[in-house]
């Protein structure tokens, strides 16, 4: 499991305790992208032999943190962890079963699919998931739900073949993308829900929305016939 931290102290330690407490987690990559409050000092504080903390000296963003963070997985199996607690480890019965039971590649959790308790927050959030994940699924041919989704899980080998490009939030567009293009195995499943509010955290901003469709542009099988075709970079 790779998890990627920055300045989440006031969830970091809870955080790590689900996922250690579940069963399938026999390894956690912690990558602190230098957080300038308590994270680090709790993160190493945690006693547990399969905890590993890969620390960035300078802040990169989401995206170069996933990145350090897959290098330095060495598991069969690989699923992103957010460091606050919007997402719950209990979903990943449901999340590792196409993997285990040999059917997928990757497994995308939907926010979207299931009944699963969710907190209600910005409307304006959901429409523009929503319209991400349409714009990505028309350049990449797929159907998902929920492109932009946390809970990726991925078997190791699928993320030995792709590079890893974007910092930040274009994470999710990018790899989406790329492992559309890798013609691997793709599956979703439903997931809970606890999204959190700026106040509580949250970080994710307009221009990281407006970046995304860039992604799109620039990773997608389609998105690059066109800029070839135009001639662009």
């Amino acid at each position: 499991m790779v998890m990627p931290c920055y300045n989440e102290e006031a969830t970091i330690a809870e955080s790590m305790g689900r996922v250690l407490a579940s069963p399938w987690v026999n390894e956690l990559v912690v990558v602190d992208d230098c957080s300038t409050d308590r994270s680090r000092e709790i993160i190493t504080a945690i006693d547990d032999d399969r905890v590993r903390v890969v620390a960035h000296e300078v802040n990169q963003g989401k995206g170069a943190a996933l990145r350090t963070g897959f290098k330095s997985a060495t598991g069969p199996f690989v699923i992103v962890q957010d460091a606050d607690l919007e997402y719950d480890p209990n979903d990943w019965d449901h999340l590792m079963a196409p993997l285990v039971d040999g059917l997928a590649d990757v497994v995308f959790g939907s926010r979207f699919l299931s009944g699963r308790p969710h907190r209600v927050l910005y409307y304006w959030h959901s429409v523009g998931n929503k319209i991400l994940t349409t714009v990505s699924n028309a350049f990449t041919n797929l159907n998902l739900t929920d492109m932009e989704t946390c809970y990726k899980a991925f078997r190791k080998e699928v993320l030995d073949t792709i590079d890893i490009e974007e910092d930040r939030f274009g994470f999710e567009p990018e790899v989406t993308a790329k492992v559309a293009a890798g013609g691997w195995r793709i599956y979703e499943v439903g997931i809970s829900y606890s999204g959190r509010t700026y106040e509580e955290g949250k970080k994710i901003g307009w221009r990281d929305g407006v970046r995304a469709f860039v992604c799109i542009l620039r990773y997608s099988p389609l998105g690059i016939a066109v800029r070839r075709r135009l001639d662009l970079r």
